[in-house]
């Protein structure tokens, strides 16, 4: 399904079509609506061009309280 955003909005925002789509993947991903790879798709960028992660200081991994866990019971077997 194809979105149209007007032309008069993309100025008001100072972005081209291409500069929309990468916002509009970066945004995506940092509110947890797509995954890494999806965003990548989305914004037609190798992953290592979408970079611009870093540049607005978006965490590209976030580790949940279970992959904490995990790791404490894997560190515990090793005797750490």
């Amino acid at each position: 399904m194809p979105v149209v955003i007007p032309d008069e909005a993309l100025r008001e925002a100072g972005l081209n079509p291409r500069d929309a789509l990468v916002e509009f993947a970066c945004r995506l991903f940092d509110a947890g609506k797509l995954t890494l790879p999806s965003a990548v798709r989305l914004a037609a960028m190798s992953r290592v061009a979408f970079q611009e992660l870093r540049s607005r200081r978006i965490p590209i991994y976030r580790p949940t309280l279970k992959d904490l866990e995990d790791d404490m019971e894997s560190l515990k077997r090793l005797g750490i």
